[in-house]
Formats: structure tokens, C-alpha cells, sequence
């Protein structure tokens, strides 16, 4: 495989690396996958393309768009999973801001913060785990809320699995959103 590049070489790894978005065969976002998987489920016609970037990937045969959603031929009955909370996945749901000052911050000046402290008897759950800024997180301390007279901004939750999977990736996200625009118009 060869992608077609203006520069050769410089943006292969990239591309090559990035996800794309997996639609069930009722268009329910299922997960994201490497571009290379993708384009074998295309190739072996267990997914039908929806939407391309510009660039092209070259084979001997056949040129082949760089796809960015997919769709499953055949519907996946797919369990219900509940995702575990994890550092990365709770910025993601509260959007790398401090549930306590509202202040948006890159993600290495955030940490994690039990509502209710663990020591007090808190939970490892997702709607006892908001993100904080350094700051509130050092001045709450291992207090309650009402100890350290901090309120929450908003109620964390636990996020549904298509949820995290276009947290996961924005650009995703942001076409899904586009792609069930245009239905729903079209319908």
C-alpha cells in the first residue's frame, strides 16, 4: 500500500494510524478502528463506505479513498457493555474542565477527584468521579463538599457506550452528528 502524499513518506504513519468510525448496520455508532482494518472490512465487502477524506491509498490493482465512517453490512447484536471509569475517559466525558471553577485546562494540569473521598467511603464510580483543576482539587482536599463549601457545576454521570466512542474522537463525532443531520432531513 501506498498512500498518495504531496510529500513521500512524511504523512503515511499518520493517516495510516488514524480511526475510523464504525456504524452498525443500523447506523448506532459500534467503535472506532485503525484505517488499515477498515479498509480490509471494505475490501472484503462486510462494510460499505460512507464517508471518505481526499486522500487515496494505492494498492497495485486499485486506488481506494482514506475512509472515515463505515458502515457493517450485516446488523451485530453487540451486549450492552458498561465502560469502568478511567482518567482518561472521565476528562473526556467532563470535557477537560474543572467541575468545580468551570475552567477548561489542558489535560496534564487536571486530575481526578472523588466527590465523596474514598476515605470517607466514596466510590470508584463515574458519578463519583468528576475532573479538577489542580487548585480545587489541592483545596478540597480529602473534605466533602459541604466540608470544603465547594458545589459541583453539574452532576456527574455515567456516559453510554456511543457516548464515549465519539468523545473518543471529535472529528468522528462531529460527521456522525452531520451524517444523522442529513437523514434525518432526507426522511
Amino acid at each position: 500500500m501506498h498512500l498518495d502524499s504531496s510529500v513521500p513518506g512524511t504523512e503515511a504513519p499518520v493517516t495510516l494510524s488514524r480511526r475510523v468510525l464504525v456504524l452498525n448496520a443500523s447506523y448506532e455508532p459500534l467503535s472506532l478502528i485503525p484505517v488499515r482494518r477498515a479498509i480490509v472490512l471494505l475490501m472484503e465487502r462486510k462494510a460499505e463506505l460512507i464517508e471518505s477524506g481526499k486522500r487515496v491509498i494505492r494498492t497495485v490493482s486499485r486506488q481506494l479513498p482514506i475512509p472515515l465512517i463505515i458502515r457493517l453490512s450485516h446488523f451485530v447484536r453487540v451486549p450492552r457493555r458498561e465502560s469502568p471509569p478511567s482518567r482518561n475517559a472521565v476528562m473526556l466525558r467532563d470535557a477537560h474542565t474543572c467541575a468545580y471553577c468551570g475552567q477548561q485546562k489542558a489535560r496534564n494540569q487536571l486530575t481526578i477527584d472523588h466527590v465523596v473521598p474514598r476515605s470517607r467511603g466514596g466510590s470508584h464510580t463515574w458519578t463519583n468521579l468528576v475532573t479538577a483543576c489542580q487548585r480545587c482539587n489541592q483545596f478540597k482536599g480529602h473534605r466533602t463538599l459541604e466540608e470544603a463549601r465547594m458545589k459541583l457545576l453539574w452532576q456527574p454521570s455515567q456516559p453510554s457506550h456511543v457516548t464515549l466512542v465519539l468523545l473518543r474522537n471529535p472529528v468522528a463525532a462531529e460527521r456522525y452528528r452531520l451524517l444523522v443531520a442529513g437523514e434525518a432531513v432526507a426522511a
